[in-house]
């Protein structure tokens, strides 16, 4: 009979087998009204899953983030049950838990509308009334198949088709709504009170162009009403820092279709990037990388050797010359980077070399996947590759640790997060070299007491990876940065270095990247600073505007002058009301605002006005320029 271990090493005898939801209320009442599903030797289950040898089990309520996945996984069970019900025609094909929610897709005749989704919750909430029992069955593939044909379930068919003959498939079945489900899922639909359906979107049958469109409902659900709430504000904040409203509001970039996924910098967005550059190039070359620069078409040979061309093909952009020689444009910098390290002989005195490239790639993503900066097809990555021996190769991972929070810290994000990602099922090199990969990076991280994430499977084809994800102004998590340790590449290329007893060795190769894309990083800073960029990285830090046309030469003077000392200022001098240039200029979200009357220009002196409406006085041009250095030097970085 089974012994049942609780989370808190206390055991529970039972002299029959029991479901989880039996152990629950043999707890405590409490804990059986709140439990969800459980956890029975690291495996998630329903409640009236069946214990009936010795094990572990953890009780799961919606306090846990387990918890609230089985509520939102339990929630797209729910929205297609509605859709059912209202639209008897319309075909279920998947629907998954997201971050933060939950969608389906469906097949349906026309286009859903605002007032079909606004019908749909309301159904969702008169099923969760209903209260109904939610049971797990087991069928035979076949029958299975046959009954979803049978309903004219189409695209659910062809899912359990694909599941090898023979085998058995779980049923989830609500009232007469019975959907495909490993599971686990909520004892009832009584268990779903706080949700919300959120938008309406398209999406490809198994992502593939080639299929029909079908039309994805997003939902979001949550514990509680308080983090329903939270989370609303969140998504209502984000709509108005949206980075591509705020690009063209403050004239930084637009995109156009003739060139889909690639960005028109204007020249206050241009200004931004070049300054994410010079940061970046002040930083590395402090912390003792050189910089190269590598082609941007290379012939397929490299992409074979790299083992890109068979691991990432369909993402590649290529072209093929007239004797027949087939070319790619990069999609990653690594293989220019080995290519660099292979000119001349390289000792082990040389090593570590650390080399970085602000290299331009190309990859291929559907045009429904393109968002603004966040998902492009041609970006800049501020790429380094480094070159170590295997004793190096763990300080050289504590070293590149320690400058991405550093400069997260410059650019007002504390709060970073890191996974580390092991190795995929489809990989290049031997589980000796992964062994060895994952250890370093783990040992590095564990030697400098940062907590992170393990990601099991979620490596890169060619080395293990450490990712950093960045919390934003109002919640948001964003992955930024990387750090790929890689001894498959130096082998694919043959490239070594001269040891000190003149045998030659491989080195240990790491990808590394900070920003990640740099069109991404500013999508994100628009975005956390809902465009109100500090002053050391403002496209425009101050505009200089005088009251009437007797102060346009010593507005155009106290320009210059801060011009000369370094600062990125404008002029209007137009002959505008000043209550209408400071309204327009806030707009814009400007640092500061500069104005000069006739008291101004007689005593030599400016009017400052912070952003945000904070007037500082009358001030003289060396007090205003110390404020500036001394703001700009709290931040960090170049002016």
């Amino acid at each position: 009979m089974p012994n049942i271990t609780l989370p808190d090493g206390s055991v529970r005898d039972f002299d029959h087998p029991v479901t989880v939801g039996e152990v629950a209320a043999a707890i405590g009442a409490g804990l059986a009204k709140a439990a969800l599903a459980g956890k029975v030797d690291g495996r998630l289950v329903d409640l009236s899953y069946r214990v009936e040898a010795d094990a572990a089990l953890a009780i799961i309520t919606d306090k846990t983030p387990e918890g609230v996945d089985i509520l939102r996984h339990s929630c797209a069970h729910l929205l297609a049950q509605a859709v059912k019900e209202l639209f008897p025609d319309a075909q279920v094909t998947i629907g998954p838990v997201v971050e933060n929610g939950f969608y389906y897709d469906f097949s349906y005749k026309r286009p859903f509308t605002p007032e079909d989704l606004a019908a749909i919750e309301a159904r969702m909430g008169e099923i969760v009334r209903r209260d109904l029992p939610v049971t797990r069955e087991v069928w035979p593939r076949d029958e299975a198949v046959a009954f979803f044909t049978g309903r004219g379930e189409h695209y659910k068919a062809e899912i359990i088709g694909a599941i090898p003959a023979g085998e058995d498939v779980s049923l989830y079945r609500q009232g007469d709504f019975v959907d495909l489900c490993r599971g686990p899922h909520v004892p009832s639909t009584g268990r779903l009170k706080v949700f919300r359906l959120t938008k309406l979107a398209g999406a490809y049958w198994r992502g593939d162009a080639g299929n029909e469109m079908l039309q994805r409902i997003y939902g979001t659900a949550w514990a509680g009403k308080d983090d329903l709430d939270a989370y609303l504000r969140m998504i209502e904040e984000a709509e108005k820092r949206d980075h591509r409203k705020l690009g063209q509001q403050l004239d930084l970039f637009h995109f156009q279709e003739e060139a889909p996924g690639s960005v028109f910098w204007h020249p206050k967005g241009w200004r931004v990037f070049r300054k994410l550059i010079a940061y970046m190039r002040d930083c590395q070359e402090r912390a003792g990388y050189v910089e190269i620069n590598t082609p941007d078409v290379m012939d397929r040979a490299l992409w074979e050797t790299s083992g890109h061309w068979f691991n990432y093909r369909e993402s590649m952009f290529t072209t093929q010359t007239e004797d027949e020689r087939v070319f790619a444009l990069k999609p990653m910098n690594c293989p220019g980077a080995v290519a660099m390290y292979g000119q001349g002989v390289k000792s082990y005195r040389d090593l570590p070399l650390r080399m970085a490239e602000f290299g331009k790639v190309h990859r291929y993503e559907p045009s429904g996947a393109l968002h603004g900066l966040l998902r492009v097809r041609h970006f800049t990555q501020d790429d380094a590759h480094i070159f170590c021996t295997e004793e190096q190769m763990e300080a050289e991972c504590r070293d590149v640790v320690r400058l991405i929070f550093a400069i997260y810290k410059d650019f007002g994000f504390e709060d970073v997060r890191v996974k580390l990602s092991t190795r995929p099922d489809n990989r290049i090199g031997s589980d000796a070299t992964w062994d060895k990969l994952e250890g370093a990076l783990a040992r590095a991280l564990e030697h400098m007491g940062v907590a992170y994430a393990l990601f099991p499977g979620e490596g890169a084809f060619y080395g293990p990876k450490l990712e950093f994800v960045l919390r934003d102004a109002i919640g948001r998590d964003w992955q930024c940065g990387t750090l790929q340790v890689d001894m498959n590449l130096p082998e694919r290329f043959d490239i070594h270095y001269v040891d000190a007893d003149n045998s030659h060795k491989r080195p240990v190769m790491l990808h590394r990247a900070l920003f990640g894309s740099l069109e991404r990083f500013v999508g994100i800073l628009i975005e956390h600073y809902a465009g109100a960029l500090p002053l050391w990285l403002a496209p425009v830090q101050a505009v200089v505007m005088n009251i009437s046309e007797a102060q346009a030469d010593y507005a155009a003077d106290v320009a210059q002058r801060l011009r000369d000392a370094g600062f990125r200022v404008e002029t209007d001098l137009r002959n505008e009301k000043i209550n209408y240039k400071i309204r327009e200029h806030s707009v814009h979200r400007l640092p500061y605002q500069i104005v000069v009357g006739d008291r101004e220009k007689a005593a030599g002196l400016v009017a400052v006005r912070v952003r945000g409406g904070q007037d500082l006085g009358q001030l003289s041009i060396d007090s205003l320029t110390g404020r500036w250095l001394r703001e700009i030097e709290a931040k960090a970085g170049p002016v």
